[in-house]
């Protein structure tokens, strides 16, 4: 019998299959939750990440050792300054297949946003009123009404780009035809974070993590080095057998591409959002950043990506239990400088 040992648990989950680069920066979103309001609303907004710093607060968890006690939460900053939808698109469902589009409406958009930048070849929807009155008097065959956004990120203090970034985003809440009308209400105007989000709820974060390139299965899965001695001449840092003779298994780790993966991180919780970026900003402005100078949005955790990365953020698809009724109350913000000397 050798002597490598006869069990050992696997490397790498494989529910992450395929680990390569993602396909957008700006990540689609797949599913949008069910959820009841008494108004129609956006369910998902694009921010930006800022950087990272550290509060105190008053842990208002139920059933905690530290409920009612002051603890430390470290704090992911995003810069969220207001998005504008500039098209209307309806979806049919077809019984066996899923949903169509049935039609989309697209606005002369607003002078400042320059979406030539983004799309070169952007012609606004001829006989636009004529095509909403058509949407209005198919209500009955329209299954789903969704927006699509465009960011603005010359507002960002620690962007230095023009180009705005562009999002399908669902609404929730009301019946079809209170959210057609809705759609048609904010097309075209400016929509501010809290009119979709409020403080202290829970929300998933959609993004793309950070890419570290091709690397080998010791740094990409974790795999044990084998002995210095072993075969002499075929290497370490590698797997002692890639399969038996049937062909190379993807369950067994190789080296290929690591970070740049689209992932989704369910029920981060909005401590605070506010208008005043110097209520946030560290000294010498977040690193590889700046300063935060439009709506900013702490969020309790970490968030994937480095700066600068949009962030997708969506009404919690399965949200926890608990279910907070007011922002929490923070006692300390952290300004100190986050620059390494």
């Amino acid at each position: 019998m050798a002597h490598r040992k006869t069990h050992a648990p696997r490397r790498g989950s494989l529910g992450f299959r395929p680990r390569k680069r993602a396909s957008r920066l700006v990540p689609r979103v797949r599913s949008w939750p069910q959820v009841n309001f008494d108004k129609p609303k956006l369910l998902g907004f694009l921010a930006y990440k800022a950087g990272m710093t550290h509060i105190f607060m008053i842990d208002d968890r139920p059933n905690k050792p530290t409920t009612g006690k002051e603890i430390f939460v470290p704090v992911t900053i995003l810069e969220a300054p207001p998005v504008i939808p500039i098209a209307i698109r309806a979806y049919r469902l077809v019984p066996g297949y899923g949903y169509l589009t049935l039609t989309d409406v697209w606005i002369e958009p607003p002078e400042e946003l320059e979406i030539w930048r983004k799309v070169s070849t952007y012609r606004p929807t001829e006989n636009f009123e004529s095509k909403l009155k058509w949407l209005q008097d198919n209500i009955d065959r329209i299954a789903q009404v969704r927006v699509i956004i465009a960011s603005q990120p010359k507002l960002v203090g620690g962007l230095s780009k023009k180009k705005p970034d562009l999002l399908e985003v669902a609404i929730g809440g009301g019946d079809i035809a209170s959210q057609l009308d809705y759609a048609i209400k904010i097309l075209g105007k400016p929509v501010d974070v809290r009119d979709v989000f409020s403080e202290g709820q829970f929300v998933d974060v959609i993004g793309v993590t950070k890419g570290k390139g091709f690397q080998g299965v010791i740094k990409r899965f974790g795999v044990k080095e084998l002995p210095r001695w072993h075969k002499h001449r075929k290497g370490s840092r590698r797997v002692g057998s890639r399969s038996p003779t049937i062909g190379a298994m993807s369950e067994v780790p190789q080296a290929g591409q690591m970070g740049f993966h689209r992932r989704t991180e369910y029920n981060k919780r909005i401590l605070k959002i506010g208008d005043n970026g110097l209520e946030i900003t560290p000294a010498g402005g977040f690193p590889h950043y700046g300063v935060v100078r439009s709506t900013w949005i702490m969020l309790a955790g970490t968030v994937m990506g480095p700066p600068k990365r949009p962030i997708v953020l969506r009404w919690p698809i399965r949200p926890p239990r608990w279910q907070p009724s007011e922002p929490p109350v923070i006692t300390y913000i952290s300004l100190e400088s986050k620059i390494s000397a």
